[in-house]
């Protein structure tokens, strides 16, 4: 499964959002439709997994120290906030009120591919962290061993 891209998507006012064609046929096979709409560990977005691959991820988080202040911080929000959605037969999910007003979601958001996972972001949001990204000079000697020896 591979969602690539950036999509300007809109939100209908029931807090609907239309998947990209694209991607439409992948959900149906690889996950039957069914999705889990979650708050990212970051807070400023929300990602979308096909239910499979969030059902893995959930053991490995699920399976973390409940002492440890950063593993309840992740179940919390992660694990805590995870919504199943179904793909409806016009390839809409509908992204429930609490995470849409979590982050800020209303008409036009920012539908960003991420490999096995969507983020969605309000666009204006993405905007502003997008550029803030691209301007940041990375430190070659902060990065962690798989960037360094990454090639692109």
């Amino acid at each position: 499964m591979l969602f690539r891209g950036l999509h300007s998507i809109t939100l209908d006012a029931k807090g609907r959002m239309a998947m990209p064609a694209r991607f439409r046929g992948i959900i149906e096979s690889h996950c039957h439709g069914q999705l889990v709409v979650t708050i990212d560990q970051d807070g400023e977005s929300l990602v979308i997994y096909p239910l499979n691959e969030f059902e893995e991820i959930e053991r490995k988080v699920a399976a973390l120290s409940s002492f440890h202040p950063e593993s309840k911080r992740l179940k919390n929000i992660f694990i805590g906030h995870a919504t199943e959605v179904n793909l409806d037969s016009s390839g809409r999910i509908l992204i429930p009120l609490n995470l849409r007003q979590f982050v800020g979601l209303e008409k036009k958001a920012a539908l960003v591919g991420q490999g096995n996972k969507l983020a969605v972001w309000n666009d204006e949001a993405w905007n502003e962290t997008r550029d803030s990204w691209l301007k940041h000079k990375v430190n070659a000697e902060e990065l962690p061993d798989e960037l360094k020896n990454l090639s692109l």
